[in-house]
Order: structure tokens, then sequence, then C-alpha cells
């Protein structure tokens, strides 16, 4: 599984490299590799999508937590959940340091294998998470579980493209569309947003364009 704020710089990875990006320890090394991996920015979806009286939000692959701290500070009771136990500690300083730790919990898991276990959230937020062999499908029928009603759930990703072509053959085949999602949805979510929005990527050797896949959908029922 791989997670990107979408405010780092791309970098390249061969194959070795890049199927380590999939599992908690390959995530582990990299977040202890440096200070800050990602921007610390929002994502700017999530700033549309939070814009609601606020609740309470699940960020599934946190990383180092900009999102959790965003919404925190938003008004949100917020969940940071990622399978990385050096991502959740380093998320868990951030939001210390930005002083919204007393809105905030931590969830160690993996959205493989992610069970809600009866917990609910009026906003379950997933971004720039990539399961290997299309495995999104199934991160979104599992992420749908911890839906409220009434709530919604926002995914975000890297839509396929030729300026990841960089990249190797299992992170570019992580990546997706935001219609191929839709067959993880449940009974009872009303698609919203299903479409790629432009988004410029900070490279080395200055900006590309490139696309998101945003998937947004809201549960119904009371």
């Amino acid at each position: 599984m791989t997670e990107n704020d979408g405010h780092g710089r791309d970098g390249g990875h061969d194959e070795q490299a890049t199927d380590t990006m999939f599992e908690p320890a390959g995530w582990d090394e990299r977040y202890a590799g440096q200070e800050r991996f990602w921007s610390g920015e929002p994502n700017p979806q999530l700033v549309a999508a939070a814009r609601r009286t606020p609740g309470t939000a699940l960020d599934v692959g946190c990383g180092e937590g900009g999102d959790v701290v965003w919404l925190a500070g938003q008004g949100w009771r917020v969940t940071g959940a990622d399978f990385s136990a050096e991502g959740l500690a380093r998320a868990a300083r951030h939001t210390e340091q930005a002083g919204v730790a007393d809105r905030v919990d931590w969830w160690q898991v993996d959205a493989r294998t992610f069970d809600a276990g009866g917990r609910s959230y009026d906003l379950v937020t997933s971004h720039y998470l990539h399961a290997p062999d299309g495995g999104m499908v199934e991160v979104t029928r599992r992420l749908a579980t911890a839906v409220a009603p009434g709530g919604l759930l926002l995914i975000v990703g890297h839509a396929p493209s030729h300026v990841f072509s960089h990249l190797s053959a299992s992170h570019r085949t992580a990546m997706f569309l935001a219609a191929d999602l839709l067959p993880g949805l449940p009974d009872g979510f009303e698609p919203l947003v299903v479409e790629q929005l432009a988004r410029t990527l900070k490279r080395d050797s200055g900006p590309i364009e490139a696309e998101d896949s945003v998937l947004l959908a809201r549960r119904t029922g009371h």
C-alpha cells in the first residue's frame, strides 16, 4: 500500500523498493529517514468535502497527520489511522505542536484488512493510499462500513498517467480511476463526485500537471 499526501515530491522507485511501500515496515523506515516527508498542508478535496458542521472524522492512511491537524483545527473530532507506527508517532507530534491533540485519537490499522468494529464517523477520508492489484475496490468497501448514516466517504488517489512512467509497474497498477471504485460502494450510498481533477505535482525539475481520482459518496438513511 502506498500513501502520498499529494504535496510531497514524487521520486523514482525500482520494483523491489516499490514493493516495500505496500507494507508497514517500508513506511516505518521511510518516515524514520527524514524529519518531515510531506508538506503538512491539507488536501484540497478534503477541504471542500469538510465544509459542513464538524462532527467525527476518520482519516485512513493519515501518514504524518496533515489532514488530521487541519480537521481538528476546524472543530472535528478526528481519528487518524495508519498501518505505520512511525507515521502515527510523527503525526501525534504534529498534532501536539499544532495544539489540537485533545481532539485526536489514533488507530494503527491496515486498510486492506480494515474492520470498523461498530465504529462510525460523519466523514471517512483516505488520500493517496494505493493498495496493489486493484485492491482499492475492497478498501472502499471496508471503509464504507465506517460511515454513519448521512455521512460522507471521500477517497482520493493518483489517476494513471504517463507522468508516472518513471515508477515501477506495481506502483502504476495500484493507481485507479474514480469510477473503478464504484463496485466497492455498498447499497445505500449515493455517489456525489466521480471524476478526475487536475492537480500540479511538484518535481525537482519543475511542476507538472497530473490528475487526481476523486470519489465522494454520501450514505443515505438515518
